[in-house]
């Protein structure tokens, strides 16, 4: 059955505009960007198929134009809207951020980062610079791949800090494992790059692990 055929209180539009976008699941917002579906297939039907096939709105988001393509009605075009609203996302947030005290906005921390990273197949350390009121300077992804302490440099991040005349910093990084867990090696890095940055007077105030849509601060488990 098509969505026009919905009684009008179940279509995703008209839903919307009663009650508000956070009101509607993923699939039915998922839907209303299609737009229209395949034959036999409504666009709640279709964005149903891609939120099976990839795991969630991230998973979505984070699929390359082939793999898109195997789904039947998603071709080169909604690959690149998906891509362009994804972007939009990320700006959206990172203006939050660059406008507003930080830790007053912790949420908005924790949906940036999952945004950045929380789609991502490899590990990549990501460092944001703040000013003296805790506003967001910059964004950097500054090392990729298996994250030890041995493998991110400290002086490294010292000299972009330095760069940005950063008073205070947010670590984060991923795990493609799925699960948002601190190890030792994650431990000891944030306390050696805490060190190398308070000779700076730069201060640390928080690393996160990103794993999909979870995350874990180490600064609410007294960590940093």
């Amino acid at each position: 059955m098509a969505i026009t055929d919905w009684p009008a209180a179940e279509r995703p539009r008209e839903k919307l505009i009663e009650l508000g976008a956070e009101a509607l699941s993923d699939a039915e917002l998922l839907a209303i960007f299609l737009r229209v579906g395949v034959t036999g297939k409504s666009a709640v039907d279709l964005a149903r198929d891609l939120l099976t096939k990839f795991g969630c709105l991230n998973g979505v988001f984070a699929a390359t134009e082939h793999e898109l393509s195997q789904v039947h009605g998603i071709g080169p075009s909604k690959y690149v809207q998906l891509q362009a609203i994804f972007e939009m996302s990320r700006r959206a947030l990172a203006e939050q951020l660059q406008s507003r005290d930080v830790l007053n906005s912790p949420q908005a921390v924790r949906d940036y980062l999952v945004l950045k990273l929380g789609s991502l197949t490899k590990e990549v350390f990501l460092v944001l610079f703040l000013d003296t009121q805790n506003r967001l300077v910059a964004s950097e992804e500054m090392f990729s791949g298996s994250l030890s302490e041995t493998s991110v440099y400290p002086r490294e991040v010292v000299k972009r800090a330095l760069h940005h005349n950063a008073a205070s910093l947010i670590f984060a990084h991923n795990h493609p494992s799925g699960i948002a867990q601190q190890s030792q090696a994650d431990e000891l890095l944030t306390k050696q790059l805490k060190q190398a940055l308070a000779l700076m007077d730069v201060r640390v105030l928080d690393h996160f692990i990103v794993a999909g849509n979870h995350t874990l601060s180490f600064s609410e488990r007294g960590l940093v």
